[in-house]
């Protein structure tokens, strides 16, 4: 069996607080959904939001004409007397999703009208958007309080409408109210009384139980599900595209038409151009989820995989990691070391997972780039072994003056020197360092794609600073750290780091 995705992030994921995608955002992030990742449908946007809307929805819906993707284009509507049909058609979209009343108390409260009035208008609104050459698809808004409170006012809608050319009823736990028991009685209760209803869940996570409900829908036989790139959507958002998909493809044994090795190159898009952090610990795209902790679990793996499961990371394009810290056994080392391509004595692995645990107990994080500074400290090797060598820096800040670095630094064996202005100081410090790579030595420079910084919390001005610098190099990404009192000094450390490391790639 195939399940329909509809990804609605675009629209109901930008209603999460805060987020505005600007119309070459919407556009890119149209193109990999539909050209990469693959799903069937996309909803963009809310007919009549503003004059920039209207925009974005153009660009979107001339792009999607011309690579044959506008019959998977969707845009929310109303029942407004073909006002937002007139928008879609100016904009170029051919699908209205019309948002409807699935509920009494929204009908009455909201509207102030009848059942019977909501009917009509519903019915003279397809009228004017079949008119005008738009495929209809609608929206049960507010269906699960519907059909706790008012089943029989929602039986009476579908009575009315299902004879109506309606492609898609969609199914909305708007305000996220549903647990798998009701979700599943109400989707098979809908599914029983209208078998020739195409059928589709929408569901919210203000319980936690979006995914949940998604297993209860397609349970029991619903045959497309909405979901949002990292679950962006209002409130507490909406169902994970990315669990949606794994949910799908592992406990049912169905498929999608999604491409899981993209989910998380797109998941990393959306939550750039969102300004919203990917938890992480959040299943199969947070950063930390395919890392094993515990010493135990790492034994295990090497003993015949015993803590995998069907989530493999290589399917989602990703590896998998072993995490150092007070909890890390040998086992967890001995992964790390291998990914590195060093092998240790038995007397220098005990040193080495002693330094770890303490290093642990001080919630310093260590990290697999670490290893090898580690290594270095515990087993006393000389630092000549590093090509890369900080001799000096110096960094003067002027009131309405670029900052500047003067630095020397000493690559084998030869010491090179350069000043730089920059906007900060750590960016002359970079600028200073680049200019011997690329003028004194011709060499390539690494990019810096992301750039954080952690302070412990308790407000002490003396608290350490990590530093975090993410570098792509040659196709390779990767990260290095740096820890101090002071947060340029941090990061100068994670670039020293940084380009000792490439010279081992």
């Amino acid at each position: 069996m195939r399940i329909e995705i509809v990804d609605t992030t675009l629209r109901d994921g930008e209603q999460t607080s805060g987020v505005s995608f600007t119309p070459q955002e919407k556009l890119i992030i149209a193109r990999l959904l539909l050209a990469e990742l693959h799903v069937d449908r996309l909803e963009i946007a809310s007919a009549r939001v503003s004059d920039g809307e209207f925009l974005s929805v153009k660009q979107v819906c001339s792009w999607a004409h011309k690579q044959n993707y506008i019959d998977r284009i969707e845009i929310l509507g109303f029942v407004d007397k073909g006002l937002s049909v007139e928008w879609i058609k100016k904009a170029g979209g051919k699908i209205i999703n019309l948002l409807c009343k699935g509920s009494l108390r929204h009908c009455q409260e909201q509207l102030k009208k009848k059942p019977e009035e909501h009917i009509a208008d519903i019915k003279a609104e397809i009228a004017l958007a079949r008119h005008q050459g738009l495929q209809v698809n609608v929206y049960l808004e507010d269906w699960s309080n519907g059909m706790i409170y008012s089943p029989e006012y929602v039986y009476a809608l579908m009575d009315a409408l299902h004879g109506e050319e309606i492609t898609h009823f969609m199914l909305p736990d708007t305000l996220g109210i549903l647990n798998p028991e009701r979700c599943y009685l109400f989707c098979t209760d809908m599914l029983t009384r209208y078998p020739n209803c195409h059928f589709e869940f929408h569901g919210h996570n203000d319980y936690d139980l979006a995914v949940a409900n998604v297993f209860s829908a397609i349970r029991a036989g619903i045959q497309g599900i909405h979901c949002t790139i990292n679950g962006l959507g209002e409130r507490a958002g909406n169902a994970p595209l990315s669990s949606v998909v794994a949910l799908i493809h592992d406990h049912f044994k169905y498929t999608t038409g999604i491409d899981e090795k993209k989910i998380n190159q797109v998941s990393r898009v959306v939550e750039s151009y969102s300004g919203i952090r990917i938890p992480s610990n959040k299943p199969v795209i947070g950063e930390l989820v395919f890392t094993q902790c515990a010493g135990v679990h790492a034994d295990g793996d090497n003993k015949n995989n015993l803590y995998y499961n069907n989530l493999l990371p290589e399917r989602f394009g990703r590896t998998r990691e072993y995490a150092l810290g007070k909890t890390s056994g040998k086992a967890n080392i001995l992964k790390n070391l291998e990914a590195l391509g060093i092998e240790l004595d038995e007397e220098s692995m005990r040193k080495l997972t002693d330094r770890i645990i303490e290093l642990g107990d001080k919630k310093e994080q260590v990290t697999q780039e670490d290893l090898p500074y580690i290594i270095s400290d515990v087993l006393k090797h000389n630092n000549k072994e590093q090509k890369i060598h900080l001799l000096n820096y110096s960094l003067a800040l002027a009131q309405g003056l670029h900052p500047v670095a003067i630095v020397k630094i000493k690559i084998d064996g030869q010491v090179y020197e350069q000043t730089a202005a920059g906007d900060g100081q750590y960016d002359a410090f970079v600028k200073a360092v680049r200019s011997i790579y690329k003028h004194q030595l011709g060499w390539e420079f690494p990019m810096l794609t992301d750039y954080t910084v952690n302070i412990p919390p308790g407000g002490r001005t003396d608290a350490f600073v990590q530093t975090v610098i993410t570098w792509e190099y040659h196709n390779h990404t990767f990260k290095t750290r740096g820890l101090d009192a002071d947060q340029t000094e941090a990061a100068i450390q994670a670039t020293i780091k940084m380009l000792n490391q490439i010279e081992e790639l």
